[in-house]
């Protein structure tokens, strides 16, 4: 059951992190004000991202694999699973929170988007970087 949360949950993340990231260009680009609407989106993707990374800690403590790797050891094939991913994920959640905490300390909008944009966008690339796409889909 955790695992289709997990699954279906990482969905939603990256449909709101993909728009989050774009708001964010088209912003830059366009030179527009930031807005309650940027402020709400910007901090819907933060905590989305963390109800993720709750839902994954806990899925991967819980797993029959995690049990199993912990008995026999990491090999090649769970490698992904068991470090590349829960690494790359925490590592994006940490650049998109720098990214919330540093938006609201700046008074431009075009450095809120710009902000945005940076480290949203690198927790995007990261996030996308390391999804388990064989069990995915």
């Amino acid at each position: 059951m955790m695992k289709v949360i997990h699954s279906y949950w990482a969905y939603i993340v990256l449909a709101v992190l993909i728009y989050a990231v774009f708001n964010a260009v088209v912003g830059l680009v366009q030179k527009k004000e930031f807005t309650h609407k940027d402020f709400r989106l910007g901090l819907f993707t933060l905590i989305v991202t963390h109800i993720q990374l709750l839902i994954g800690l806990g899925w991967y403590f819980m797993s029959p694999w995690y049990k199993s790797m912990k008995a026999n050891g990491i090999d090649a094939t769970n490698r992904l699973l068991a470090v590349e991913h829960p690494i790359m994920m925490i590592l994006a959640i940490v650049l998109i929170t720098m990214g919330w905490s540093k938006h609201k300390k700046q008074v431009k909008s075009e450095s809120k988007f710009k902000t945005f944009a940076l480290f949203y966008g690198l927790g995007l690339l990261f996030i996308l970087s390391r999804i388990p796409w064989s069990n995915w889909f």
